[in-house]
């Protein structure tokens, strides 16, 4: 049986620590009252699924940009990528995914390309499925150069339980579609920017998951059908 039909998925390594502290609680709970005891057990299960990181099947065929998130399309719609990424003062079509507390956090990268900036910038922590969440809240972005030197933006937008936006890449790596490139602890969202001219081929409320739900086709004329 491969290791994506199963229902224990590999756990992050960042959420060792956390699983530890659920675990140890909950022992303390057992010693109190045992049906408390029973609820500790259940929030430790839920946090390792939190953490949970599954190998993920990355469409190989070329000009695909997919997912960088579990989750739900919250939003799309134009808009003007994060000032402190220097990208040009254009609108662009941005497609926001939320990510529940239920979804698996760990994010992939949308297409392959280099890194041209990443910057992160504090925030408020309004809940992420808001539009507000995009200019208010504590962001980190990322700004990728394509092989034929088109760029799109990527940020990650901590959410109303979120306290800690994590990131492994920086300014030169070069990452290919579908790498793993951050973190998100608990509840938030990711906002993909479209090179100007490219149509997203999801609809609001459609359901993502990372590496694999293919958001648009940067090769297509704009209007024609999809082709996966």
């Amino acid at each position: 049986m491969r290791m994506r039909d199963t229902f224990i998925k590999p756990m992050h390594p960042e959420g060792r620590k956390f699983v530890g502290i659920f675990a140890a609680i909950t022992v303390v709970l057992f010693l109190i009252w045992d049906p408390l005891g029973w609820i500790g057990v259940g929030l430790t299960v839920w946090c390792y699924y939190f953490f949970r990181d599954p190998e993920r099947v990355v469409p190989q065929r070329p000009g695909l940009l997919v997912s960088p998130a579990d989750g739900v399309v919250s939003l799309i719609e134009p808009a003007v990528p994060p000032a402190e990424l220097g990208m040009p003062d254009v609108a662009l079509t941005r497609v926001s995914v939320f990510m529940s507390v239920f979804n698996c956090h760990v994010n992939r990268t949308p297409v392959t390309g280099e890194i041209v900036s990443v910057a992160y910038r504090p925030g408020k922590f309004f809940n992420a499925s808001l539009d507000k969440a995009s200019v208010d809240n504590e962001r980190n972005a990322l700004r990728i150069r394509l092989e034929d030197g088109r760029e799109i933006a990527v940020v990650q937008i901590a959410g109303l339980v979120a306290r800690r936006i994590m990131w492994w890449v920086k300014e030169g790596d070069r990452l290919n579609r579908g790498d793993r490139f951050g973190l998100i602890r608990f509840g938030s969202r990711l906002d993909v920017y479209l090179p100007e001219g490219v149509e997203p081929r999801v609809a609001i409320g459609q359901t993502m998951i990372a590496g694999e739900s293919i958001i648009a086709d940067l090769t297509a004329d704009i209007g024609s059908p999809p082709n996966e």
